[in-house]
């Protein structure tokens, strides 16, 4: 049983801009049922969004900083904070939210997978909460050294076991 959901940045200038994330519409759909399953437990959920600097595309209230509009969003129950980092830690009172809502169990989720799942994932393990790693629950898109799928493998694999718990999403439960 986990104790809160953490969706990292679904935006808009992500995940529908030039190059699309890999299965996006499938990691949608996957992130929708956690939320649901998420809210129906009265667990609570929080959302990422990448901020980048004053004139960049995704700098903050631009249309590309938004978080994706099909993404099931309640602002007036969840928690959106902003971050200018990997770490959804490293400059945000995240920490301090999940410690006043005694999470001790946190899902991650969302994108992407090399950079703020992976950093994000290990920082929550050094500060003491356990992480669930839906496998099916976060993406990327393909690099010049590696397509997005082989990416997400390799993630999978490396962080389940010493930083987080690997599982589906159909698994997860609050």
């Amino acid at each position: 049983m986990a104790d809160a959901l953490l969706i990292i940045d679904m935006q808009t200038g992500l995940y529908d801009g030039p190059e699309k994330p890999f299965e996006r519409e499938r990691v949608l759909a996957t992130l929708n049922l956690l939320i649901q399953r998420a809210r129906h437990a009265g667990a609570p959920i929080f959302y990422a969004r990448h901020t980048g600097p004053a004139g960049s595309p995704i700098e903050a209230g631009s249309p590309l900083w938004q978080l994706w509009h099909e993404l099931e969003v309640d602002e007036s129950r969840d928690h959106l904070f902003n971050k200018t980092r990997p770490s959804c830690f490293l400059g945000t009172n995240l920490e301090q939210q999940l410690r006043a809502a005694q999470v001790k169990d946190l899902v991650i989720a969302g994108m992407k997978t090399q950079f703020c799942i992976d950093t994000t994932c290990r920082v929550a393990v050094e500060l003491g909460f356990s992480v669930v790693l839906p496998e099916d629950g976060h993406t990327c898109m393909d690099t010049p050294a590696l397509k997005a799928e082989a990416i997400i493998e390799h993630h999978n694999a490396t962080l389940a076991g010493a930083f987080v718990k690997r599982t589906c999403a159909a698994e997860v439960r609050f």
